[in-house]
């Protein structure tokens, strides 16, 4: 199951690393507890559209930037996750179109690697 907690916890925890800051620094920005933050990135807490825009504003980064990565992360776990339970030779078409310029129609049976910011998928084209 693709937890969607997880996927913004690392999107948020990957903004955070890029910009050099700790926990501490923007969970006193964004006026949340240390606890609460590490939670949030860990994927063990949800947090509220309030939350997250305290937390955006805290790492000076616009929601639509974050939720945009998100959704990249969650269109490549969606992808691997349709290959892996049926694979062809092309991908679904409601696939296609969040995947933005990226296509893998008509590739050839070999292995294909999707590199996203966190990981590699493999996605296998029979």
């Amino acid at each position: 199951m693709i937890l969607l907690r997880r996927l913004l916890g690392d999107v948020l925890r990957r903004q955070r690393q890029r910009q050099g800051r700790t926990l501490r620094e923007v969970s006193s920005s964004a006026r949340v507890s240390l606890g609460y933050l590490s939670e949030v990135e860990r994927g063990q807490k949800e947090a509220s559209s309030e939350l997250l825009s305290a937390i955006c504003d805290a790492l000076d980064v616009r929601m639509s930037e974050l939720m945009r990565e998100v959704s990249d992360e969650l269109a490549l776990a969606e992808l691997a996750r349709s290959a892996a339970a049926t694979p062809s030779e092309t991908v679904p078409a409601p696939v296609r179109p969040m995947l933005g310029s990226v296509s893998v129609a008509g590739v050839p049976p070999e292995r294909v690697t999707i590199k996203a910011p966190a990981e590699a998928v493999d996605v296998v084209a029979a």
